[in-house]
């Protein structure tokens, strides 16, 4: 666990509290599961019917992870050891920098631990943390349906990414699914080109053998070049270890539908892609060497810190946990979710709407959610994440 040690001007304020990412392997340092893990699940969800959604179904602290979701998806971007992000820039033809883009892809899903989940963020939640010269703002831009955007600049390498995502959980008697719903955009300003990727769906399976994978189709796009990658994430009921978080797929040319390269291995250790034009088999992303001995981010401007930053919103909850105490956890959670009904009760009163900070936020049947920051690009932030 890291947290600020310096003495803060306002003592009031929570403290933020950042822990450690997952490694490649999905585990942790601390072990957060609960004894008796999943007698207890299957009795969290015993009166839950199949095909039920899950938005809003609240998990009290024994299942939670010491961390917000929206700190996970930050995460994605911002806790990886080698900078796959960069490469991107760095290829010459636009088909190398497709299959940089799919290995940085490929990058993004982290593991999970079974059985513990980390909090549903709150309305008006952010995560500003920096990585280097790469700034990424998340905020949770809607509460009920869930909606997290992002937003990410890197000025000296002309990179920017743009997110909105809805994740719908449902369950399913002996699983529960959640399919991730919205687009993400990775912007070369360099070479003008825009890749529009979605994500695949998240598996939580109880039984016959406990499973936390990633499954599913995901396509990217890229329109200035006509290159296109289907991505497939499979999985396998028994857990066998050569079946697991298994990926396959190909980068192909969609005005001819012709395929440039064969994508194959495992996300949470080794993919190549096989050039067909050449027979040549390249190793384009080892987990170990992008997801291992990942380093907590630390606060390095205390003042900096916003009063909404998921470190410190979740703060007390997140103490409660590393310290196991779930008398303390779960008080402090409360007190959490029971400030926000308040805080929407006095907006209903004054008759306002509640409107994000960071994005313009969109909505249609047609397209779904659409995010769009309001600044052209995101400052540094007073989060750090060592390189």
């Amino acid at each position: 666990m890291v947290t600020n040690t310096q003495e803060e001007s306002v003592e009031t304020r929570p403290r933020a509290v950042l822990t450690a990412p997952l490694t490649f392997d999905g585990e942790s340092e601390v072990d957060y599961r609960a004894p008796n893990l999943l007698r207890r699940i299957l009795s969290l969800l015993n009166n839950v019917r199949p095909g039920s959604d899950l938005t809003q179904f609240q998990l009290p602290p024994l299942f939670n992870i010491p961390k917000s979701q929206l700190q996970c998806l930050g995460e994605s971007v911002y806790c990886i050891r080698n900078d796959l992000l960069s490469s991107c820039n760095d290829a010459d033809s636009p088909e190398d920098r497709m299959v940089s883009v799919v290995a940085w892809i490929i990058s993004i899903p982290r593991p999970l631990i079974f059985g513990v989940a980390p909090y549903n963020p709150i309305l008006g939640e952010t995560h500003h943390v920096s990585r280097g010269n790469l700034n990424i703002m998340l905020e949770q831009v809607s509460h009920h349906p869930p909606v997290s955007a992002l937003h990410a600049t890197d000025d000296q390498q002309g990179i920017e990414m743009i997110w909105c995502q809805q994740p719908v959980p449902k369950f399913y008697g002996t699983s529960v699914e959640t399919e991730v719903l919205g687009k993400r955009q990775l912007n070369l300003r360099r070479f003008g080109e825009t890749y529009v990727t979605n994500t695949p769906k998240l598996l939580i399976r109880f039984l016959p053998v406990p499973l936390v994978d990633w499954v599913g189709p995901v396509r990217i796009t890229c329109k200035e070049t006509g290159l296109e990658a289907e991505l497939h994430y499979k999985s396998n009921v028994f857990g066998r270890r050569n079946n697991l978080r298994w990926i396959s797929g190909r980068i192909l040319d969609s005005t001819s539908s012709k395929t440039l390269f064969e994508i194959n291995g495992h996300w949470d250790r080794v993919v190549t892609a096989k050039d067909i034009s050449t027979g040549e088999v390249r190793v384009i992303y080892k987990a170990e060497e992008s997801m291992s001995r990942l380093k907590a981010p630390y606060v390095k401007d205390p003042n900096g810190v916003s009063e909404k930053e998921s470190a410190v919103v979740w703060s007390e909850v997140s103490r409660g946990i590393l310290d196991k105490d779930w008398e303390k956890a779960s008080e402090a959670k409360r007190s959490v979710e029971q400030r926000q009904r308040e805080l929407k009760k006095e907006r209903e009163s004054r008759g306002e709407k509640w409107a994000p900070k960071h994005f313009n936020v969109n909505y249609s049947k047609e397209k779904g959610w659409d995010c769009c920051p309001i600044a052209g690009q995101v400052p540094p932030a007073p989060i750090i994440v060592p390189l």
